[in-house]
C-alpha cells in the first residue's frame, strides 16, 4: 500500500495529520507543498485538491482532504492501530468538540491565507496582524481551558490518560501560539497537556523542526 502526505512543515493541519499517522504507526511518504511560494495554487496540486490547501493524503489511491476528515478516516480505516476516538458516544462527542474548538474556531482565523490578506489587501501592519493572531488564540484557549479543567474526564491528556484526537489538534495550536509569544500562563491545563504530549515520540517526530522541508 502506498501512502503519501502532501503538506508543509509549518502547516497546523498537516502537523495534526503527521501526529496521527505517528500515533497509529502508519508509514507515510511526505511531499512538501511550499505554501509561501504558492505551490498550493499550482495546477498540479489543484488537480489533487481543488481547494488549494494542505494537507492532502493519498492512501492507496484514495485522495483525502481536510484534516478533521483525514483524522477520522485514519481511525476508521485502521481500527487495529491505537484509536484517536474513545468508544462511548458521549465521550466521542466530547473529544470531537474539543478538537473542533481548535480546528474549526481558532485555526481558520489564523491560517496563512487570512494573515496574508490582513497584511496585504487590508494593509494592516505586522503588529496589527500579530494582535489579531493572538487575540483569537487567547479567546479560544480561554474557553478550551475551561472545557478541560472543568471536566473530570480530562486526564493526563485531553480525554483520559492516552493521547487522542483532541491532543492531535491542540499541540500544533500551542506551537503556533509560541511563534508569536502568546502568554500561556493563563492556561495551566493546556500547558500541562502539551507538556505531556511532548514526552511522546509520535508528537516530537511530527514537530515542524524535524521535517525535511523545515526552513
Amino acid at each position: 500500500m502506498s501512502r503519501i502526505l502532501h503538506g508543509y512543515f509549518r502547516s497546523s493541519a498537516a502537523y495534526r495529520v503527521r501526529i496521527a499517522l505517528n500515533l497509529k504507526r502508519l508509514d507515510c511518504e511526505p511531499v512538501s507543498v511550499h505554501l509561501r511560494k504558492g505551490e498550493q495554487r499550482g495546477e498540479a496540486f489543484l488537480a489533487l485538491n481543488p481547494q488549494g490547501m494542505v494537507p492532502a493524503l493519498v492512501d492507496d489511491g484514495a485522495v483525502l482532504t481536510q484534516s478533521p476528515a483525514i483524522l477520522e478516516y485514519l481511525d476508521e480505516a485502521y481500527p487495529d492501530t491505537p484509536r484517536l476516538l474513545p468508544g462511548a458516544p458521549a465521550d466521542r462527542a466530547r473529544v470531537r468538540a474539543l478538537a473542533a474548538a481548535v480546528a474549526c474556531d481558532i485555526h481558520p482565523l489564523n491560517n496563512l491565507r487570512v494573515l496574508q490578506y490582513i497584511q496585504g489587501p487590508l494593509g494592516c501592519s505586522k503588529d496589527a496582524m500579530i494582535a489579531w493572531y493572538n487575540h483569537w488564540i487567547a479567546e479560544g484557549f480561554g474557553a478550551l481551558e475551561r472545557m478541560l479543567a472543568g471536566d473530570p474526564r480530562t486526564g493526563r491528556f485531553c480525554h483520559g490518560d492516552s493521547p487522542g484526537l483532541a491532543d492531535v489538534c491542540l499541540v500544533p495550536q500551542v506551537f503556533n501560539s509560541a511563534r508569536h509569544d502568546l502568554d500561556l500562563e493563563p492556561y495551566p491545563t493546556i500547558r500541562r497537556i502539551a507538556e505531556a504530549c511532548d514526552t511522546i515520540e509520535a508528537f516530537r517526530a511530527a514537530h515542524p523542526s524535524r521535517q525535511s522541508d523545515a526552513e
